[in-house]
This record gives C-alpha cells, structure tokens and sequence, in this order.
C-alpha cells in the first residue's frame, strides 16, 4: 500500500505530500540502497538497515526529488529554478509553469526614456498568481512546488520519529537512534525554514500520517524550524561515539555524494550548520529597514559559531548512471550553452552586470555569444549576451559555476561557508565594523579565486560597503534559490513608487539595442499564497491564520 492509499483512509490529508510522492527506479534503488520510502510500514522499515535505507529515502526521494516538472523532478531545478528567475539570475521564455511570466516585470523604462509594458496578461506578478493559484491549475501553478516538496519531506521525516522507537539495533542502539532523529528533525527544520520564507502561512504538522487544517502565520513556521534546529542540535550533544555515529552518517548519505565538502559532518560541524541556517532564516525573512540591532547581534552570535571553511556541508552530486539527478538536472547546467538562450534557462545580464572589472570568476565562467532576442510577447528584461561556460575555461583556483561531467559539479543543498561569512560580512556593515565586513567579502573572492583587490581599509562608506555586499551575495550565492529572498529584502522587487525597482540596469531591449542605464519596476509579490491545490482538499480551519498574502 502507498503512503497515498494509506492516508485517504484518513478524514483529512495533507494532499500534495501524499500526492506527488513516488518511489525509486530500481537503478536508483541500488544506488542509494533505499526501500521504497512510500511504504514506510513494511517490515524491512522495523530493522537497523531497513531504518536507515528510509532515512535516506525520507530526505534524498521523498524531500528533494519526488515532484515531477520538465521531465526532471529535483528540487534545483524547480523550486529553485522558480525563485533565481524572480531573482533575476536567470531568465526563461519556455511556457511551462508561466515560466515565461512569473519573472516578467512590470515595465521597463529604457536609456531612451521609453517605458516598455510587460506584453503578458495579466502585467502585474501578483495578479498573474493570483489567477493561475487554483486547483484545477495542477502542475501549471508555479506557486505550488516548494509547497510539495517541502511538506513532503517533513511527513517523511515524521514518519522516521515515529519508527524509531520499535528498531532493534545490533550494538550501540543510543548512538544510532540518536543519529536518525538529528536527521529526521534538522530536515524538518530545514522544510518549514523554506516554507516560512517563501508562503504567507503554513501549517505545523508532526504527526506522521496526519495532517491539519490549522494554518499559521510564515512568523510562527520560521519559530517551528528553528525548534526543530535546536532539536537536532540538542540530540547532536548528546552523541559521544563519534564511531558509531560516523558509521550510521556513512550509510545515509549516499557514497558518492561523499566527496569534496560532501562528506560526513561530525556532531560538532553540523551544528555549526545548524547556527547557519538559524542565521539565514533571521535575514531573509526581514527587509533590511526592519532589522534591528538586535537581529543584527544574533546573527552576528551565530555566524561566528556558524560553517568554518574547512567543515563539511550537506551536496549532492550526479554519477555517470545518472541514478539520482542527470548532469544537465541542477540550475546551472540547465543554464550552460555554446550560444547564449541555448539553453532552457538564461543567463540573465543584471546577474552578469554585477562582475566587477577583472573579476577572474566571470572571465572563467561566463562567455559572450551572439546576442539572443527571445519572443517578444513572452518578456521583456530576459535577452541576453552571455552563456555559462560548460566546465570553465580552466583558470586554476577560480571556482566554476557550471560542469554537466558526471560527479564534477558539487550543488549544496543547503548552507555553506561563503553564505555564513557574507552574512557575517552584512551583519558587521550594519552594526558599525563597516572594515570587519568588508574583510569578510574579501576573503569570500579570495576562497573563490576572484583576484580583486581588497576592499577592507580602502575607506568605503556605509552605502559604498552595502553595495559591495550586496554584488558579492549575487556572485558567490548564484544558482542556489537565493537571489529572490535578496531582493525581497532589500526592496528591489517593491514597485518603483514604493522605493523598489532597480535603475542603472543593463537591459537588451527588444530591438537588440544595449541599454545601460534601464530602470526596471518588478513589482513582484513578497510571500506567495497558500497553495489552492492544498486548500482545495485541506480548507483552513476556523481560526487559522490568513491563507493569503493581503498585498494586492
């Protein structure tokens, strides 16, 4: 029986996590050594390996690759996909999902002083989400991805609490338990951390096989997060055979995802990773004017117990089988071309706008082409000059953003040491150590073999500070689901009479006529609605928080 077949016996049910879920292919099932995750009742759960082959299916299937879009089903490539379009790293003209729309802006004002207005209907972002938000949409509604996979990990990983009180281990049963529950609960809270920053409300959920019709507020899934943060931290103290617990980790984490950072964090490197992600959820869930000193203090606290340079963090990687993601699956591949809009997505010029000159990680990356001039009723910002460079162009040191050879390509899932540090770096500028944060966006171009010259103790004000923060947090965080929480934050994605928008834009207008001093008015939608493919089967509950975003 499926987890499916299972729930609909239930009064009520949380439909997208017991919906989309799917099982391994039998190549992936040998590689990842994992039962079918969806049948979590089977006695090979109940065992020591049964156990860990569903942890591993709980997070890697259930919670990353189970929600099928494009012909692909990882999260890389969707969600994240999804949310660097409306960051404007990358463009796209394809019309699945309104792809072509849910990045467009609301207008272009050109060098020439000629405001261009988005061709689609509806113009406006939030309009255009409100109208495609419906159950009958299914998989057309871009909105509802991240719902899916994030609330598909979380069930998974509830159903692996529940489970591991009746597993009989062979030796060292404290150790391992504990090792699975740090599992099962930093996932949780990594699911409701991208539920809380992306959706107007949400619901709390630990009860496998269970849901509810009790939304709350994005404020109130960002606090669940962080407990269950703590609570992986909490169970990660108490582990004291490092053996044992290397052992069990060893087993979960697919072996050839084990490589580079990828390897086995010690109890002690998790939670650092943990600081991290706590950090993260402080900033990008607040615009920069609404942070205060204290925020600015805690995360100040956190990075500085958060990822160090030579800790592991959690990766994935393809093989030459292709047995969990294809090499082409991840955002940047799916943006590297020999001529640029070859590709499914494209690289966006205000991404590549935001090199400064002689930067050795654009030279290495980004190659300029013959211009591509995209359908003119499907946007207006997305044409472009340039592609990514398959591999790089073999500068040694220098980091590289794209490489489709199987295994090449390292894709965090997660939080890494350039985010923690430039979130040291934010944290400093505005508390005052303007120098301090600027040594820290040095030392990120340095790791990544950039080879500008230092910008700490060169006398830069507190604008001209944010300013390198801000291009350097574009850069170095590309390709990884970030660039939208950035510019919901700093206000870029506001409308043009509110503050928002950005000017001095490098656009390639439809004309293929260069413009360098553009002014773009996204106006975009800050936190999406709930999902009506949940509510649709899940209705809000008497007193449930608002399901929808009241920004019109």
């Amino acid at each position: 029986m499926t987890l499916k077949q299972i729930n609909m016996k239930r009064n009520k049910f949380l439909f997208i996590s017991l919906a989309v879920a799917v099982g391994l292919s039998s190549a992936c099932k040998k590689e990842l050594n994992v039962q079918n995750p969806n049948q979590p009742t089977v006695d090979a759960a109940k065992t020591e390996s049964g156990i860990i082959a569903l942890a591993q299916g709980s997070i890697y299937v259930n919670g990353l690759n189970s929600v099928k879009f494009n012909e692909t089903g990882f999260l890389a490539y969707t969600a994240t996909g999804i949310q660097d379009v409306m960051g404007d790293i990358i463009g796209g003209e394809a019309a699945n999902a309104y792809l072509n729309q849910l990045g467009c802006p609301l207008s272009v004002t050109l060098d020439d002083g000629s405001v261009i207005p988005n061709p689609a209907s509806p113009a406006r972002q939030p309009d255009l989400i409100r109208q495609i938000n419906t159950n009958a949409q299914q998989s057309e509604n871009f909105i509802v991805y991240e719902w899916a996979y994030m609330y598909n990990m979380i069930a998974a990983a509830n159903n692996l609490l529940a489970n591991i009180d009746a597993i009989e281990f062979a030796s060292d049963a404290d150790t391992k338990k504990a090792t699975i529950q740090a599992w099962a609960y930093f996932w949780k809270g990594f699911a409701y951390s991208k539920i809380g920053s992306i959706y107007y409300a949400g619901i709390i959920n630990n009860e496998a096989f269970k849901t509810n019709g009790n939304y709350v507020t994005k404020e109130a899934i960002i606090a669940e997060a962080g407990a269950n943060l703590d609570q992986a931290a909490s169970v990660l103290s108490g582990i004291s055979n490092d053996a044992v617990y290397t052992n069990m980790m060893s087993k979960i984490i697919p072996g050839y995802f084990q490589v580079g950072k990828g390897g086995v964090p010690s109890p002690a490197n998790w939670k650092r990773i943990i600081n991290t992600m706590k950090a993260r959820n402080i900033l990008v869930n607040k615009t920069v004017a609404s942070m205060s000193s204290g925020d600015w203090t805690e995360i100040l606290t956190l990075t500085a117990d958060g990822i160090q340079p030579d800790d592991n963090v959690f990766t994935v990687r393809t093989n030459e089988a292709g047995d969990y993601i294809s090499a082409t699956t991840l955002v940047a591949g799916k943006t590297q071309s020999n001529i640029a809009g070859g590709s499914t997505y494209k690289l966006s010029e205000r991404w590549v706008q935001e090199f400064k000159a002689g930067d050795k990680r654009k030279d290495n990356n980004v190659l300029e082409t013959e211009h591509w001039i995209g359908n003119s009723d499907r946007g207006n910002i997305f044409n472009t000059r340039y592609t990514l460079v398959n591999g790089g162009n073999g500068a040694a040191g220098v980091v590289v953003y794209a490489n489709t050879e199987p295994g090449e390509y390292e894709y965090y899932l997660n939080v890494t040491w350039e985010e923690n540090e430039l979130m040291m770096a934010e944290a400093k500028i505005n508390s005052g150590d303007i120098d301090g944060g600027l040594a820290s966006v040095d030392a990120v171009r340095v790791d990544q073999g950039a080879g500008l010259p230092a910008v700490s103790g060169t006398g830069l004000t507190l604008a001209q500070a944010r300013e390198e923060l801000r291009r350097e947090r574009r850069v170095t965080l590309s390709f990884r689901g970030l660039s939208f929480y950035d510019a919901r934050r700093w206000g870029v994605i506001d409308p043009i009479g509110s503050g928002g928008g950005r000017t001095k834009a490098v656009v390639l207008d439809n004309n293929d006529v260069l413009n360098t001093n553009a002014t773009i008015d996204y106006d975009f939608l800050d936190y999406w609605d709930v999902p009506d493919n949940e509510l649709a089967y899940n209705p809000a509950a008497d007193g449930s928080a608002p399901v929808k975003n009241p920004k019109q």
